[in-house]
């Protein structure tokens, strides 16, 4: 089965971050997917991060709701909140 897309959600990580392992692994469980920027392969996305979120930590799950933007950190809070999503 496909993996459910969940819209207007970008996860800032890299591949070798034990925190952002964790978070695509509970994504995978959950049968959910969002946009993925790996900061180590685009610097471009590092960038966006440092700028939006206003530093480099990852995971960092960006998300848009009504014209607002939240810059969401930490593995447990992003597991949480994409769990309340994907409901």
């Amino acid at each position: 089965m496909a993996a459910k897309k969940l819209e207007n959600l970008q996860l800032y990580h890299f591949n070798t971050c034990p925190f952002c392992i964790r978070v695509r692994m509970a994504m995978k469980l959950m049968g959910v997917s969002v946009e993925s920027k790996n900061i180590h392969s685009n610097s471009k996305y590092k960038d966006e991060l440092v700028t939006g979120g206003g530093k480099q930590q990852v995971p960092c799950l960006r998300i848009e709701e009504n014209e607002n933007v939240r810059w969401l950190y930490e593995s447990d809070d992003i597991i949480k909140y994409l769990k309340q999503q994907s409901a």
